[in-house]
């Protein structure tokens, strides 16, 4: 009898790929000057069970890697983390593939990560809870930036197979120093549009509630940033989006990224029922004011989601009136409020503007087949 998964764990096995394959992908370290190793030890990382590759070139980032099972239970080679960790990492905290209608649908995604904090005070933020322990809690923090380079040039010049792409904004606002020396545009992007380095055609992705996109329209080449805009109707944003820059004004500079070729992509996340009589109408016209001026890569729908260490930390706790269900991703408005959300959304960008590049964040399968939709085949905003 195999071992029961536990929650957030990957098992994986090097038989899950091709053997030649598998071989192919090692040689190709192998010939680029990489000392390889292949271990059987679940230590290097608490969601791993089964083989862990170690790749290092001397004086370079060890990075490991391990046949890692997509959404439909298919292994590629992929990189888990550099070094330790600290600058990227993939993002592993659901079951993969999910095994129950209750469990989370998240591909698991590359983190960048290059800073933390946020300068914005969104009322249900999950900085708040996730940087907790920290001596500058949701302070916007950057890190060493040598390190940083050092670490992402590592991975770019590494012989991987497949891109990927790497969110820069699970711990911060992409673009929240924007206006100073450390600003992502300057001194990361870049690196991703060199032809001799970026060789596997790798991506970042800016995740933002800011409108400073000034640097970005700078860019000589933007094939391999990709920018995602979270937007949330302008009633929602005022009442629980302190310091973020007003939705119309993102929208604004959403057509402006687009204009310029930029990838855009969408996040109408946390969807809130709220005004009470009007929400429906509300998020109906923000629809129209994105359609409006720009058609956005895909758009990604999602809802409030208590994490209890963010519950127990938010300043503002008036939000907390909608959350009424648990689940596996924390504490939930009710699964009907929910459908209800999404599926008019769903229904209205298809039926109003033949849009249908939609997914979910952090919704269980169940929800997912009630609206009819394969979440074996999610295109989210954090994947490729």
């Amino acid at each position: 009898m195999s071992k029961p998964q536990r929650c957030g764990e990957t098992h994986l096995d090097e038989n899950n790929l091709k053997p030649n394959l598998f071989e192919k992908i090692l040689e190709g370290f192998r010939k680029q000057g990489y000392a390889v190793d292949i271990i059987h030890d679940a230590n290097i990382n608490s969601k791993l069970r089964g083989v862990v590759i170690k790749a290092r070139k001397r004086r370079g980032v060890t990075i490991y890697l391990s046949p890692l099972p997509d959404l439909r239970g298919q292994s590629r080679l992929s990189v888990i983390k550099l070094g330790g960790g600290s600058v990227i990492e993939r993002f592993m905290h659901t079951k993969l593939p999910p095994r129950s209608a209750e469990d989370i649908v998240c591909p698991h995604f590359l983190e960048l990560k290059w800073a933390y904090g946020c300068p914005f005070n969104c009322s249900y933020c999950y900085l708040q809870g996730t940087l907790r322990l920290l001596p500058t809690q949701k302070k916007p923090m950057i890190k060493e930036r040598e390190k940083v380079r050092r670490h992402l040039l590592d991975f770019l010049e590494a012989p991987l197979k497949e891109p990927e792409i790497l969110n820069s904004g699970e711990l911060c606002d992409s673009l929240m120093y924007e206006k100073t020396e450390f600003s992502i545009t300057k001194n990361i992007a870049p690196l991703f549009e060199e032809k001799s380095l970026n060789r596997t055609g790798h991506k970042i992705l800016i995740v933002t509630k800011s409108d400073r996109i000034e640097e970005l329209l700078k860019l000589s080449e933007n094939k391999h940033v990709v920018v995602s805009f979270s937007i949330n109707t302008p009633q929602a944003s005022k009442r629980w989006e302190k310091g973020a820059a007003d939705p119309l004004s993102r929208i604004s500079a959403a057509r402006l990224l687009y204009e310029a070729g930029f990838e855009v992509r969408v996040r109408i996340d946390p969807i809130i029922p709220y005004p009470h009589a009007s929400w429906i109408k509300e998020y109906c016209n923000l629809v129209d004011k994105i359609f409006g001026q720009l058609w956005p890569s895909r758009i990604t729908l999602g809802s409030l989601r208590g994490l209890s260490t963010t519950i127990r930390k938010t300043w503002d706790k008036s939000w907390l009136i909608y959350l009424e269900e648990q689940s596996r991703w924390g504490l939930r408005p009710n699964h009907k409020i929910r459908y209800e959300a999404y599926r008019m959304l769903i229904d209205y960008m298809d039926n109003e503007y033949g849009f249908s590049r939609v997914a979910l964040c952090k919704e269980p399968v169940r929800m997912w087949r009630n609206l009819g939709l394969d979440w074996k085949m999610c295109r989210c905003n954090c994947t490729w």
